[in-house]
């Protein structure tokens, strides 16, 4: 039983608020915190805690990020409409439409059921990005909440803590730091990175442990070293040396393929100063103290980042050659950066909780907003983590606009960028005055100038595969989707055909009137040629189509309707096995017959888990029914030859159609300790598998060995699965539970 007490917890509360709201009304706070006290009575978290700690955790951290009153208040009881009898209007009764409008958002982010990860995450992204245009209070308030969730998450099952860390990590830290909030942002990644790559999160603090009394000693130094020399030159600044966050060391080492001891840069230092003069005055100052190394300089105070963080960035090596990181702003640019909008949003001024000029500043939620409306769920999460990210350059038109694109942006990019119609009219480009290829890769600084042309047939099928934002990706497909519908709804069709043909889908059920409602309810479309057509300019893929028509026919327990050759084709074959086996009874149990028995109880072995597809044998248990092994499985290798046993093993096979899903475990050996289980997780989650446990662990001698246990529907599925696990670098082997030893 944990001890809690309301009355310390609310002094604790009180004492973080009044350092961080001003002039917060705590009567009224001290209101909402009785209610939620009240309303969540006796409900306990994971831990045996009390469920109202979590909620008084959340709202503290949104009074750290410097939400005013209603922002508080709403954090304090952003749970009690979804799991108390609370009722909206009675929220609004005790606290105001303003605050219950904050907790109604907060309560529509929770998620809900989709057939495939990346729908649910474009579903969660998209209510985000509503609730963020409606009123920024409600994403915030999320990221508190996620952020104590990732906190305490030790409590939840492996499960539920590898998948709540990869949707903080596609979903929260991206917005968190499109928002400019990175010190939020740092810390959801490193909690996240704990539970996905446990060996290598373990790695580095181990690492960072070894060396703390080296660096620590170092940023001390420097930091003096710094401040006394901006002293003499009669500049006020305030010094701030820190090593990097984990999981920036993380992607650092997985980006460039270094290990811990090859990476050496592991400090920063901040140097803080009170006018924007000062900033460049200190630059050239730490330029002459220690050798700038080249290449490694960026303005953003000149050129600012999307979310509005402004800072110059140097990178230079010390006498004793270790190189580290130099960021150089003033205090409401550190405020920023620190806090993002956080840091300067002021909810009393202007209507409904905006000010002038913030308009403009989130005109991005609305670019995202109407992209997703002709994006398939998987471009649109990729598209979205491309476009949030801080991985970006900075280019400038002929008159010296300058335009922020994603790393690895081309001159399509840049063209759609500055209007949809310079995009489609687009036939080349000029990079600094010479004509480039539009594959090109822009760096920063480069001048790109778009040559169009009137008579130009539109973009090529072919610039989705070069494009990089998300924003060029989406205006190609709507000139493809407005412009070539007969086109695509053939490309498309050809396309469906063959991917229904793949997985056993019959086209015949395309055109039954009855079940047309609901796969146009499905795909959410009006009619059947818009699902060609989308397949056909690339809204949606083939696979999602097929899948989720697939989904929706099983649901209804419809099974896919034959065409008059299949029926004949069945009805002979059915004729023939009936002859074949006119002398025993067959009856398909788990989706398994066992010639001349029925009623019987079939279990799957967990040595070997076969799957359809799999040869297979069976053995009579004693008292426990039929166990099913694959025919290569070591247990039956061991005992076919055993003449006790022999008798026991008896032939069976597999039913010619099953929907069922099968567990089947796949065991892989690594030789790199850092990045291993990230990837096969990163793996895993891009093919939508059906993950029922994994779990991973370093035997000491540089060797990882991960165990993955998936659901299935038959062989080849499993072999598709194993052929992505095979590209994963550094693996050194990958087998199936019982196979033999090689």
């Amino acid at each position: 039983m944990i001890d809690f007490s309301p009355e310390e917890a609310f002094r604790e509360f009180r004492t973080v608020v009044l350092e961080n709201v001003p002039h917060a009304d705590i009567e009224r706070i001290r209101r909402a915190f009785d209610y939620a006290v009240e309303a969540h009575g006796d409900q306990k978290r994971k831990d045996g805690s009390p469920y109202v700690t979590h909620t008084i955790a959340a709202a503290t951290i949104a009074a750290q990020l410097g939400m005013d009153d209603e922002g508080v208040i709403a954090a304090l009881l952003h749970d009690v409409l979804e799991d108390t009898p609370v009722k909206h209007e009675e929220l609004a009764a005790a606290f105001g439409d303003e605050v219950a409008e904050i907790v109604e958002g907060v309560t529509k982010l929770t998620r809900v059921q989709y057939s495939t990860v990346e729908e649910a995450q474009m579903e969660n992204l998209r209510k985000m990005l509503i609730a963020m245009a409606k009123d920024i209070r409600v994403i915030m308030i999320k990221l508190a909440d996620r952020l104590h969730n990732m906190r305490t998450m030790e409590f939840q099952t492996p499960d539920k803590q590898l998948s709540k860390s990869r949707e903080t990590m596609d979903i929260y830290a991206p917005i968190a730091h499109r928002l400019g909030m990175e010190r939020l942002k740092d810390e959801l990644e490193d909690l996240s990175l704990l539970y996905l790559d446990p060996v290598g999160y373990q790695e580095i603090t181990r690492t960072l442990d070894q060396r703390s009394e080296i660096m620590q000693k170092f940023i001390v130094d420097m930091e003096a070293r710094i401040e006394n020399r901006m002293q003499e030159e009669g500049i006020q600044c305030k010094v701030y040396g820190r090593l990097k966050h984990l999981y920036s060391i993380y992607r650092k080492m997985y980006t460039q393929n270094l290990s811990m001891e090859e990476i050496f840069d592991l400090c920063a230092f901040r140097v803080i100063v009170d006018d924007l003069a000062d900033c460049y005055n200190v630059l050239g100052i730490i330029h002459e103290m220690f050798r700038p190394v080249p290449g490694r300089f960026k303005d953003y105070i000149s050129t600012p980042k999307p979310n509005g963080y402004q800072s110059l960035h140097t990178t230079v090596i010390g006498a004793d050659g270790i190189p580290f990181e130099v960021q150089i702003r003033t205090i409401a640019m550190h405020m920023t950066a620190e806090y993002g909008v956080a840091a300067h949003w002021k909810y009393k001024s202007g209507p409904a909780g905006h000010k002038t000029g913030d308009e403009e500043k989130f005109a991005w939620i609305r670019q995202l907003l109407e992209k997703q409306q002709d994006s398939d769920a998987t471009d649109f999460c990729h598209d979205l983590k491309v476009d949030m990210f801080d991985d970006e350059v900075f280019v400038f038109t002929p008159n010296g606009d300058v335009k922020s694109l994603p790393a690895g942006a081309t001159p399509i990019d840049f063209a759609y960028a500055i209007h949809s119609a310079v995009g489609n009219r687009m036939t080349g480009a000029k990079v600094n005055g010479r004509i480039v290829p539009i594959s090109c890769k822009l760096q920063n600084g480069d001048i790109v100038d778009i040559i169009t042309s009137n008579s130009s047939a539109g973009p090529s099928r072919d610039w989705l595969n070069i494009a990089q934002s998300g924003e060029a990706r989406s205006k190609i497909k709507q000139w493809f989707k407005r412009e070539k519908r007969d086109d695509n709804i053939r490309r498309g069709l050809a396309m469906f055909e063959a991917e229904a043909k793949r997985i056993g889908l019959s086209m015949a059920d395309m055109e039954d009137p009855e079940l047309q409602p609901y796969i146009l309810n499905r795909l959410a479309v009006r009619e059947i040629d818009d699902i060609y057509a989308s397949i056909g300019y690339g809204g949606m893929t083939a696979a999602h189509a097929a899948g989720r028509i697939r989904d929706e026919l099983i649901r209804r327990n419809a099974p896919p309707r034959k065409t008059e050759l299949e029926r004949i084709q069945e009805k002979a074959e059915r004729r023939q096995s009936q002859e074949e086996h006119q002398h025993s009874r067959t009856k398909s149990i788990e989706g398994v017959l066992v010639e001349g028995l029925d009623n019987f109880l079939v279990k799957f072995a967990r040595c070997c888990t076969p799957v359809p597809g799999d040869p297979i044998i069976g053995y009579i248990t004693r008292g426990l029914g039929i166990s099913i092994h694959r025919e290569d499985c070591v247990n039956h290798k061991r005992d076919a030859n055993n003449e006790k046993d022999a008798g026991r093993w008896i032939r069976v096979s597999w039913a010619e159609q099953t929907n069922e899903y099968y567990p089947a475990e796949l065991r892989l050996v690594s030789g790199n300790c850092g990045t291993f289980v990230m990837d096969v997780a990163t793996t895993l989650n891009s093919l939508n598998a059906r993950v029922r446990s994994f779990s991973a662990r370093d035997n000491g001698k540089g060797v990882t060995v991960a165990v993955v246990l998936l659901d299935v529907h038959d062989r080849d599925e499993l072999q598709g699965i194993i052929n992505r696990l095979q590209g994963i670098r550094d693996l050194k082997e990958i087998v199936r539970s019982g196979s033999p030893e090689k």
